[in-house]
């Protein structure tokens, strides 16, 4: 790794930060949308679904939380496409920085971009009636998930921000993902879906980072869900950041 990689890649986060707090609408936008399909389960179809919670808002929370980082990462591959297309790589490549310093300051835009939002979600819980009496040990438990997730998704949009042939198809990936956690646990317990609908449920991603998040917040012993969740998310980290490393690699060579 080049001795340049850290200073480089701080710098070049700089400009991106600068980029999202010129047009915070992106933070506002990725926020919208799962905001308000909390505030439709839980006024419109929140009394007809049984979960076994006392408050719906505080089962459903974890699944909203996945779809605001689904919704972010689409912002992340568009900035990246933007930049592709722009001739703006090209200039870095002139100039002595460190190659893979522009993919990880796209990267952590986009954790730090998708954390704003995150706590904004959260915020609107609160107001909604969200409560946890979670220890401080158990937040810092679920944003560890959260931000792993993060990174694991993100590094899967810098793909199809350096591959895609249009805006549209650098942000369309985005829609299984968001779609993703209404196939899981997040909205109604898997033992309510007919069976194939319920073995796919329960053995895809989602529903373990979801059980698991839940469990740190109502203070329930999380047993095996939590290190299920952990192994989903380095293992798509992993695969996702070879795979991108390695399409980039080729696109600059």
């Amino acid at each position: 790794m080049s001795k340049h990689f850290f200073g480089d890649t701080t710098v070049l986060l700089g400009r991106s930060l600068r980029h999202i707090s010129r047009s915070p609408d992106t933070i506002i936008t990725t926020a919208i949308m799962p905001i308000a399909m909390m505030l439709m389960f839980v006024y419109v179809f929140g009394g007809a679904i049984k979960t076994g919670s006392d408050s719906y808002v505080n089962y459903m929370l974890p699944g909203i939380l996945l779809i605001t980082v689904a919704s972010g990462i689409a912002y992340t591959a568009f900035r990246l496409f933007t930049d592709m297309t722009s001739g703006i790589f090209e200039r870095f490549q002139s100039m002595p920085t460190a190659r893979s310093s522009v993919l990880w300051a796209h990267v952590l835009t986009s954790l730090i971009a998708n954390l704003i939002s995150l706590v904004v979600v959260v915020l609107v819980a609160l107001l909604m009636g969200f409560r946890s009496s979670a220890p401080v040990q158990a937040w810092l438990a679920v944003a560890g998930i959260l931000i792993l997730f993060t990174l694991a998704l993100t590094w899967i949009a810098v793909i199809p921000g350096l591959t895609a042939k249009s805006v549209e198809g650098a942000s369309a990936f985005s829609y299984p993902l968001i779609f993703l956690p209404f196939l899981s646990s997040a909205f109604v317990p898997t033992d309510t879906m007919p069976g194939p609908v319920r073995a796919f449920a329960e053995y895809q991603p989602v529903t373990s980072i979801v059980n698991a998040i839940r469990d740190l917040f109502t203070q329930q012993p999380v047993g095996t869900d939590v290190w299920i969740a952990l192994a989903w998310c380095v293992g798509i980290l992993i695969v996702a950041y070879a795979f991108a490393m390695n399409t980039y690699r080729r696109k600059i060579s």
